[in-house]
């Protein structure tokens, strides 16, 4: 057996081991490897930028482990700062993904977001490329993907067009899953469904960190689901974040808080923050070696709070006391999870939840700030 094929079983194996893969899904990750759908020039994620990995020994060992591989810098450009913006995805999280679709024989299934066409052949593999359409916003790498794939074996069909509208002339679909993060579910994507039919996708707020979605079509057009865990994916180009106006430091009012940054990095309090004082952004990082973070939202306000319980405000809103009132919520409800809240997407609209769709977490500016929170969920 050669390394490659080595490192591909081995691959497999740990996925099989961690309980992510059927004995369906295992037979098509063991005849589907990894490396034919990646080029040969490719990145390793770094903190808040891509380091172009310069080695064959590295490039290897990165193409057989549970790792991301990032295939696209800047959409393509030359001499950018070196952000990610296409990337083959982290294999555990793929796993993930295709079994929450919960994908049958004879299903039609969109995806969207082609990169090199590695989801795309495992889902021909599974199914058969008659019954997979995968749409990609960039042509090169759509162009790129679709020669992966015919050298594979595979012909499914592929997009070039914008995965915010789908593909409504394969419609209906019964499964969609998303291998970009959404910042909204599209309405258009619901449409597309057959009633009954399954959308699995990573969602990301502002705060903090993104959550994979499992939704379900209703008859009445709506979908509605759980959330099931952190996903961190690139967002979809026309769902990227923009932060608006820089916060206005010419008066800065600092005091003591007793919520520290630490506490705000938690997926179950995310999700909930996102909810109660929507656009605000939470980025974490360092500052001489401790833990930081900064929240702004993008109308001249903002904050920095350290580890060591120091807050500074800037700008007209008291934007961390709104943090703080959010964290004292969440906490008297005894700092629920991710996987206790849930999404719901209607034609008009979409709410988070916590525990049932009859429970909405409503924006903070819905409604007095600082209400209990059984007045919120009650």
């Amino acid at each position: 057996m050669t390394n490659a094929l080595q490192g591909h079983a081995a691959l497999v194996q740990q996925l099989d081991e961690r309980g992510l893969l059927s004995p369906a899904w295992r037979a098509v990750w063991q005849r589907t490897p990894r490396d034919p759908f990646l080029p040969e020039r490719v990145w390793r994620q770094d903190v808040d930028r891509c380091r172009l990995v310069t080695t064959a020994a590295e490039r290897t060992a990165l193409v057989f482990a549970d790792e991301p591989v990032v295939t696209q810098v800047d959409d393509g450009a030359e001499d950018g700062p070196g952000v990610a913006t296409s990337s083959n995805s982290k294999p555990s999280m793929v796993a993930r993904m295709l079994g929450l679709l919960d994908v049958r024989d004879e299903q039609q299934v969109l995806e969207i977001g082609t990169a090199t066409g590695y989801v795309a052949a495992l889902l021909s593999a599974h199914q058969g490329d008659q019954y997979v359409t995968s749409v990609e916003i960039d042509a090169a790498l759509s162009a790129q993907a679709d020669a992966n794939l015919a050298a594979a074996g595979y012909r499914p069909r592929l997009v070039v067009t914008d995965g915010e509208h789908g593909w409504p002339a394969g419609t209906p679909y019964h499964r969609i899953i998303a291998t970009c993060a959404l910042r909204h579910i599209p309405h258009q994507l619901i449409k597309q469904l057959h009633p009954g039919g399954v959308l699995v996708a990573p969602r990301v707020g502002d705060f903090w960190c993104g959550s994979l979605v499992r939704l379900v079509a209703a008859e009445d057009g709506s979908a509605t689901g759980p959330f099931t865990g952190t996903a961190t994916y690139m967002p979809m180009r026309s769902h990227r974040a923009h932060t608006g106006d820089a916060p206005d430091t010419s008066n800065p009012r600092s005091r003591e808080t007793a919520v520290i940054p630490q506490d705000m990095l938690t997926p179950g309090f995310a999700l909930y923050a996102s909810a109660r004082v929507p656009g605000v952004t939470l980025i974490d990082g360092r500052h001489d070696e401790a833990l930081r973070v900064w929240a702004i939202d993008g109308e001249g306000s903002g904050a920095i709070a350290d580890a060591d319980g120091t807050v500074t405000e800037f700008g007209d809103r008291d934007l961390w006391h709104e943090i703080e009132t959010a964290w004292q919520e969440w906490d008297n409800l005894g700092r629920p999870a991710a996987e206790d809240f849930g999404l719901t997407v209607t034609a008009s609209s979409e709410y988070v939840w916590l525990h049932t769709p009859g429970q909405p977490v409503r924006p903070c500016l819905a409604e007095p700030l600082g209400g209990t929170p059984e007045a919120e969920h009650g």
